[in-house]
């Protein structure tokens, strides 16, 4: 096997080039073997093998610099800079990460996995380069749907008046995570923003497909040569009118082209972006079919392409159905998504009602000013967003919405730990930055139904709420679910030995540790917040007992914990509270149990700790706040 003799970028330099192509096959099974079987990205990794060959052919890396623009896509690039035997502990606690990470290598040069950020990345390293004086190539690899965030293009812009050596790798598959869309991904086709070409064009196709037997095909030939066409023509205007110097397009899996167009680059002076053609999942049917499935898949059958595991229902899912629900009797209600439809669950409202769904590609903050302007004028907006990504749109959050108390719902899907992709992909930090933001309500349901009421509850609050669930599905089913009030938590437990206050998805973890506390003879009283903001006073002043322990899957700062903290000291209240949460800083990747276990938030971490506060405040007669 070649793959066996390539350990670093160095040993492909002596390669052949059929050698290499041999190399790109055992490169795809081996990343086919152990995604089936950890999860992981799958499709983008497939469709850049090819690419990264050339790349660490031809780039003398790390002297080199790349920045890969979201990094999911990295794995042949771990492959090839020394971690090949480490592939198989991949988004596994104390593994190797599914993003670059740079204490991982001195390959990896900057930490990504949000999209838009590497061109802005890669110009603020060839400025520096330039200012000390060093002489070395820096590049940015981006994919198409990344451009259709707003960052990208600001960087774009810098860098084309810049006249700065720089080499930009616009990695085109026509997919982000769902196909792509908007103005971007149809910048190939803009002649047809002419409005005499728009009718000439259509009085010629009618006319064309008259014609007997043949008039069709003629029509989808002619389509099909204005799009090669375009593709070569339109690309190559755009961006050499903003100054960079164009080269391709190339096949982005023909390794030899692609070092041709590479070497080419590296005798240029100023910015160049080099145009390169891929294919998502290619190499693996299925992804190739379906390369929306393969983003990021969970283990699967390698023969079938089928997931391995049921595909229980989970809070995205329950979601969207509620939703296609609201909106039946509600005309107002529109859904905005940034380039996850189906990741957010709205697969399902898209179809229904196509004309009030809007997917406006991987643009967070244009996706929540949208969002404002059409609550402005009569709409109620509901955009699902990954909690992680969320934090792109904060300005959005503040300036747009919460000063003009307009009724948009923000969903915050994935909120919590979402486990294996790791610190740019853990929802943790939402309620610490919307708590401060005036105006807005902040919910978190305990289990399916409850969402559901919440979802009812903020259509008809008519004024900005953010609703947080977990990725996957419920814990635990709770058979009642009180009337949701504005501010008003429920009462899930009484006891008197400590009061548990949860939020969300810890509300069945407060269950959990109570029944284990019962063992013990102690007895609990759990608090569901519901909401972090209006916070429920009332409700916790009649139930507090000597200890009050919070529970909450988010950072320690900012969110239950504190609020509770603050509602001690301006009460003045001299009690015992346990903050329980994720400390002050990034969590790693692993799977959610892990996680869970490592930070104290399983069951059994928090019961022993109770019982251990407990024991030491009836030991020691002391009555101070924990924090």
């Amino acid at each position: 096997m070649i793959l066996e003799k390539v350990n670093y970028p160095e040993d492909l330099k002596s390669l052949k080039i059929d050698d290499k192509k041999i190399l790109a096959e055992e490169i795809r099974k081996k990343i086919l073997d152990v995604v089936s079987e950890t999860g992981g990205h799958l499709a983008s990794n497939l469709g850049v093998v090819e690419l990264t060959i050339a790349l660490h052919s031809v780039f003398n890396t790390p002297i080199d610099k790349i920045i890969w623009d979201v990094g999911h896509q990295t794995y042949v690039h771990k492959i090839l800079t020394g971690r090949k035997n480490k592939l198989e502990t991949l988004r596994k606690l104390n593994g190797i990460a599914g993003f670059p990470k740079t204490n991982e290598s001195i390959y990896d040069n900057f930490n990504t996995g949000h999209s838009s950020t590497s061109i802005s990345v890669a110009l603020g390293m060839a400025r520096a380069r330039d200012i000390k004086g060093e002489n070395n190539k820096i590049l940015a690899v981006i994919g198409d749907g990344a451009l259709t965030g707003g960052m990208a293009l600001e960087a774009l812009n810098d860098v084309g008046s810049s006249n700065t050596n720089i080499i930009v790798i616009l990695n085109d598959n026509e997919m982000s995570i769902s196909k792509n869309v908007g103005g971007i991904s149809m910048m190939l086709s803009k002649l047809r923003t002419k409005s005499m070409y728009v009718k000439a064009n259509i009085k010629g196709k009618r006319t064309i497909s008259k014609i007997p037997f043949i008039g069709e095909k003629i029509v989808k030939l002619v389509q099909k040569g204005k799009r090669g066409i375009k593709q070569l023509v339109i690309p190559k205007m755009y961006f050499e009118d903003i100054g960079f110097r164009y080269l391709g397009p190339v096949d982005g899996h023909n390794i030899e082209e692609l070092e041709d167009i590479f070497k080419v680059s590296k005798e240029q002076e100023g910015p160049i972006l080099i145009h390169v053609l891929t294919k998502k999942g290619k190499g693996y049917k299925p992804a190739e079919e379906t390369p929306d499935k393969f983003h990021s898949t969970s283990k699967f059958n390698i023969q079938t392409g089928e997931k391995l595991g049921k595909g229980n229902k989970d809070y995205s899912k329950v979601f969207g159905d509620k939703l296609v629900k609201i909106a039946k009797n509600n005309k107002n209600i529109v859904a905005i998504t940034a380039a996850m439809k189906d990741g957010t669950g709205l697969t399902e409202f898209a179809k229904k009602y196509p004309k009030r769904f809007f997917d406006v590609g991987i643009a967070e903050q244009h996706a929540v000013g949208l969002a404002a302007g059409m609550a402005k004028a009569g709409m109620i907006p509901v955009v699902p967003l990954y909690s992680s990504f969320i934090q792109r749109a904060y300005d959005q959050l503040v300036h747009d919405i919460a000063i003009q108390n307009l009724p948009v719902i923000i969903c915050a899907d994935r909120a919590g730990i979402v486990g294996n992709d790791g610190e740019t992909h853990q929802g943790l930090l939402d309620m610490s930055f919307t708590n401060g933001i005036p105006n807005f309500c902040i919910m978190a349901p305990k289990d399916f139904k409850e969402l559901e009421e919440m979802l009812d509850f903020a259509v008809d609050l008519k004024k900005p709420v953010l609703i947080r669930y977990p990725r996957g599905g419920e814990s635990l089913c709770f058979e009642n679910c009180e009337k949701i009030e504005l501010g008003k938590s429920e009462i899930i437990e009484t006891g008197k030995d400590v009061t548990i206050i949860a939020i969300g998805k810890m509300v069945s973890r407060a269950v959990e540790v109570s029944n284990i506390l019962k063992e013990s003879d102690i007895s609990a009283t759990i608090i569901n917040a519901r909401f972090l903001k209006p916070f429920d006073e009332k409700t916790l002043l009649k139930n507090i007992n000597n200890l009050i322990v919070t529970i909450e899957d988010g950072t320690i700062i900012g969110g239950l914990g504190s609020r509770i903290e603050e509602f001690i000291v301006e009460n003045n209240i001299n009690i015992n509270l346990e903050k329980i949460a994720y400390p002050d800083e990034f969590i790693k990747h692993g799977n959610t149990d892990e996680i869970e276990k490592k930070y104290g938030l399983d069951a059994k971490s928090i019961s022993d700790n109770i019982k251990s506060i407990l024991e030491e405040k009836k030991i020691k007669n002391i009555n101070i706040i924990r924090s």
